[in-house]
């Protein structure tokens, strides 16, 4: 699924009316209609329930008045407070508020702040809000009324529905004008905004529900919207598939160059995640001192003993590395492996002379750093957190978070790289200038040796012969679905990076699962 910006979004809508045939006043019903699909999914049967339904001006209050309508015809109790004189409605806005004053449903107005207590009152007394103040078009500060009134939602316990987005918040940006509804459920429409699925602004729109409003999808391919919003559905068709006559040789051979001494559980955990990557074969080449660790935790992996590496990776053992990588489909270097500068030289040539496909990540990245060459042999994947995008990128990591995309695309292009941002909503970016974000993971991520496991995970993807793009998006998403499993199984913290690599396989299982048709 693409990501829209505001004016892709204004423009879908207006080539979808002029020159497909579409109706504005259709858009705007297939708008509220599946608003109010979504909330029965979500708070149960809305017959005999007080909703209160807060509107402003422009379309967004058209589509709360069909939501009224709609919500009337279900047996519903809808109570409206338009915060603009209801004459100045222009538009299907107007022509849905004549339909709604056919009806028998309490229309009010609420147009300056000392009207407040009566409206407070009314959200007491209510069972469910509805925002439709203010859509994607907004971009003043929001103040007086309109302020006071969405403090007053704020202030609510009840479950507030968001209309397209919360009111407040810039739809490119993220960032509240002001000030911003919080959204228990927010019921988009077309296409995500990126101040949906990116922080700041994702923290303000709960759960999201993308409303199918009849775009078609020509429109959006002529519009040129090209960011992707990974979902079940593209990443399903990025699976390897698995024929009944598979064997191991068939699902290609990692080679993962990874820990040293102190750091042998990142060499285990980056094994275990291409393990669980569905991989055929895995191979650790690490220091002396922790192949003993690595093969008693993971067993499934075979190690390249090296001659000379005692505590970190020496490049007296180039030649040796060098040889290991043949036949492999793939390598990943970083996790564990230390700031040695014996081991950046290895890491470097490595760099340099490989032509497998190569996942670099950890250490690897800041052996790296200052040093990234454009791709001459085989395609390479970095995956930094911000610090580590920092010191590639030599720009601060308050300026890498306020433009992550911008920062991914630009460093991809310019040092033909696949760069994953990781982080909340990671960035893929591709040479080309492909560009997608990510929707799993959460907070309980945060913790050592998770990105070991999605090393790992990426690596054996691509020895799987899966390409560098979608080995990055498919890897990113099911590492992260795998943590959003464990939290919603009610572990929202405090599972282990093992723990995490161990529902990788039920991750994949969901997504191949999804959309498929149970017979009865």
């Amino acid at each position: 699924m693409k990501i829209a910006t505001a004016e892709q979004m204004l423009l879908c809508d207006r080539l979808s009316s002029a020159e497909y045939g579409v109706p504005s006043l259709e858009l705007m019903e297939n708008a509220g209609r599946g608003t109010v699909a979504a909330m029965t999914r979500h708070f149960g049967p809305l017959a005999e329930r007080k909703v209160l339904i807060f509107i402003g001006p422009g379309n967004n209050g058209g589509d709360g008045l069909v939501i009224a309508r709609l919500l009337l015809e279900q047996g519903a109790q809808p109570q409206v407070v338009s915060l603009v004189d209801l004459e100045k409605l222009q538009g299907d806005a107007a022509r849905n508020l004549k339909r709604v004053k056919q009806l028998a449903m309490p229309l009010y107005t609420c147009l300056e702040e000392d009207e407040l207590p009566w409206v407070e009152r009314l959200v007491t007394e209510s069972d469910l809000l509805v925002d439709a103040l203010f859509g994607t078009g907004l971009r003043s500060l929001i103040t007086g009324v309109f302020a006071a009134v969405i403090k007053c939602i704020n202030a609510s316990p009840l479950p507030v529905v968001a209309v397209d987005i919360p009111s407040g918040l810039d739809s490119d940006t993220g960032i509240p004008q002001g000030v911003s509804v919080r959204a228990r459920l927010t019921c988009t429409y077309g296409l995500p905004k990126f101040a949906q699925v990116e922080p700041p602004g994702k923290e303000y729109v709960g759960l999201l529900e993308v409303i199918d409003i009849g775009i078609p999808a020509e429109v959006v391919e002529r519009i040129g919207v090209k960011v992707e919003w990974l979902d079940h559905g593209l990443v399903k068709s990025l699976i390897p598939e698995r024929g009944l006559a598979s064997h191991k040789g068939i699902f290609g051979h990692l080679l993962a160059l990874a820990g040293s001494l102190g750091k042998g559980g990142a060499a285990v955990l980056c094994g275990l995640g291409a393990a669980r990557s569905g991989v055929g074969l895995v191979t650790i080449a690490a220091p002396k001192t922790i192949n003993s660790v690595v093969q008693g935790a993971l067993p499934e992996a075979m190690t390249e003993v090296l001659s000379f590496s005692q505590q970190y990776l020496s490049d007296t053992d180039y030649e040796q590395l060098l040889a290991a990588c043949h036949g492999k489909g793939a390598v990943a270097v970083g996790p564990g492996l230390g700031t040695a500068e014996e081991t950046g030289q290895v890491v470097r040539k490595l760099y340099r002379e490989l032509r497998q496909p190569m996942v670099v990540d950890a250490d690897g990245l800041n052996l790296l750093a200052g040093e990234v060459a454009v791709l001459a042999a085989g395609p390479r994947i970095l995956t930094p957190h911000p610090g580590e995008m920092s010191r590639l990128a030599g720009i601060s990591t308050v300026e890498i978070q306020g433009k992550r995309r911008a920062v991914a695309a630009d460093f991809a292009k310019k040092h033909g790289v696949y760069l994953v941002l990781k982080g909340a909503s990671t960035v893929i970016a591709a040479p080309d200038g492909r560009l997608a974000v990510n929707p799993t993971g959460n907070p309980g991520m945060a913790a050592g040796g998770v990105g070991d496991v999605l090393t790992g995970l990426i690596g054996g993807l691509l020895a799987q012969g899966v390409s560098p793009w979608e080995a990055a998006c498919l890897g990113v998403y099911v590492h992260g679905l795998a943590a959003d499993r464990i939290a919603r199984a009610g572990r929202p913290f405090g599972f282990l990076a093992s723990e995490l690599a161990a529902e990788i396989p039920a991750a994949f299982q969901e997504v191949l699962e999804s959309g498929r048709t149970v017979k009865k």
